[in-house]
């Protein structure tokens, strides 16, 4: 199987102050972990990016950047989406299949929206996909705290599956890339 990483939103607006997502600081180092195991597995490492027309996620502002620590590679591919799912009118589903990946290994920010998103179209897709479970995160929501949110999520789509994809939720120590 070729196998690429995604690695969702994980900028500066959401890793530091008010819309800081939960426990970031392990969460960035658990995502770095995984894309150097990708890269040395040359396996292809893609950086989605969340943009909107105001506020701290506005192209090229310095909330939209990557995150201070977020550890990037040169030939890293880059996508630039509107929506939670990363699939939708962007280059992600051309840039997968040009270099035939079948499967996607997933990470970043928000558990309840980008990721929960991207995660249900490539299954959708027909990807098998590997949620790296303590690669996520997000914020407190007023009903569940991040940490149950996280779970919740991790428990939920891991038992998503159909007869042409798979989705595990597994601890990015123990993903083969």
């Amino acid at each position: 199987m070729n196998t690429a990483l995604l690695i969702i939103d994980v900028q500066s607006a959401l890793c530091t102050g008010e819309e800081e997502c939960f426990d970031i600081q392990r969460v960035i180092r658990t995502i770095n972990d995984l894309s150097t195991r990708a890269r040395a597995a040359d396996s292809t490492v893609i950086l989605v990016q969340h943009e909107e027309l105001d506020g701290s996620l506005r192209y090229n502002s310095a909330g939209w950047q990557l995150a201070d620590g977020l550890l990037t590679a040169a030939d890293d591919l880059r996508v630039r989406k509107t929506t939670p799912d990363a699939f939708y009118q962007t280059d992600l589903l051309s840039l997968l299949q040009a270099r035939e990946i079948d499967r996607l290994v997933v990470c970043g920010l928000q558990t309840d929206y980008c990721v929960n998103a991207t995660v249900r179209q490539a299954h959708a897709l027909g990807y098998d996909v590997v949620l790296a479970a303590d690669a996520h995160s997000t914020v407190d929501n007023g009903s569940l705290l991040a940490e149950q949110n996280i779970a919740n999520h991790n428990n939920r789509l891991g038992r998503l599956s159909s007869a042409v994809s798979r989705i595990d939720v597994v601890p990015a120590a123990g993903i083969r890339l």
